[in-house]
């Protein structure tokens, strides 16, 4: 936690290309995702790792996962299918039989696209809401979650300018604000949330400030105190720091920080937010970062960590 040096304790088998990790809000067990076209979720016990079972999505290439903050649901997106599904969590970490699936049949594809491509889904702060990112039909759709039955529905969509592709969402602490990072056109754009209906609202785009060249912005991130905000750049390899202000309304660019590898397609804080990881697929290593608690910066912390086809890297 002090130097950000990673040492490798071992390696869990058992788990098919898993391509996002979460863990429970109570901190016992570690969830994965399993981007296959049979797609899957796993939930892995941290005590002595032992993996607890695997259930079907039902769902084509999910790639990105969440828990619900009451802890009893778990929410995967999936990118081939274009489709979200809620599995319940029992008492002991592991996984349910699926209880709901949505699909995202509509608006029609945006520009290239051949058809729906969920990318994340995240629960509102307010906790009343779950969004659904989707970079094929160009939407974040916000639904409710009933919390007895384990289902979805539909209450809002927001739509993005077509062809941005919008990949993933972050809310900044105040709950009424949040950041989106468009894949496909190299913005990003600062929404505005309405906690009482679910409704989000879409800004303008912004640079990204990797000027010109192939870029796919993959992440937010934001700071606990909302005071910054960091997006990591696929293709650039490159993290970008915002200011946020005007109590979130606002990104001011203030410049991009080398990566520390290839195609940083994830990145996270520590739990005390002095240090940020940024897994890079294609070079295969983890990437550390100390975060000025003053202005922001970022400043290397020692050599990466290698690991094969790093695509997420989850700081407990």
């Amino acid at each position: 936690a002090g130097t950000g040096r990673i040492t490798g304790r071992g390696v869990l088998t058992g788990v098919a290309d898993p391509s996002y990790l979460t863990v429970h809000p109570d901190g016992r067990t570690l969830y994965a995702v399993s981007e296959r076209e049979d797609g899957a979720v796993t939930a892995v016990r941290l005590s002595d790792r032992t993996v607890l079972g695997s259930r079907s999505t039902g769902t084509a290439a999910p790639c990105h996962l969440s828990v619900h903050p009451g802890g009893r649901w778990l929410l995967s997106a999936a990118y081939g299918s274009g489709s979200v599904a809620v599995h319940p969590v029992e008492a002991s970490g592991a996984i349910g039989e699926r209880t709901g699936l949505v699909t995202h049949s509509a608006p029609p594809p945006g520009p290239g696209q051949q058809g729906p491509h969920a990318h994340q889904v995240v629960t509102a702060p307010d906790g009343g809401h779950v969004l659904a990112v989707d970079l094929g039909t160009d939407t974040v759709y916000t639904y409710r979650l009933d919390d007895r039955a384990g289902t979805l529905t539909e209450v809002a969509r927001a739509r993005t300018r077509p062809g941005a592709g919008p990949r993933h969402l972050t809310f900044h602490p105040g709950g009424r604000h949040a950041y989106l990072a468009n894949e496909l056109d190299n913005t990003v754009a600062v929404c505005g949330y309405d906690p009482d209906t679910g409704r989000l609202t879409v800004g303008e785009a912004q640079s990204t400030g990797t000027e010109s060249g192939t870029n796919h912005p993959a992440q937010f991130l934001v700071t606990a105190d909302g005071a910054y905000a960091f997006l990591a750049n696929r293709g650039h390899n490159s993290l970008t720091r915002y200011a946020v202000e005007a109590g979130g309304a606002r990104l001011r660019l203030l410049g991009t920080v080398p990566a520390g590898g290839d195609f940083p397609r994830q990145i996270a804080f520590s739990p005390d937010g002095a240090l940020l990881f940024a897994a890079h697929q294609r070079s295969g290593t983890v990437a550390v970062f100390h975060v000025s608690g003053e202005d922001g910066g970022l400043r290397p912390a020692g050599e990466p960590f290698a690991s094969p086809v790093a695509v997420c890297a989850l700081p407990l």
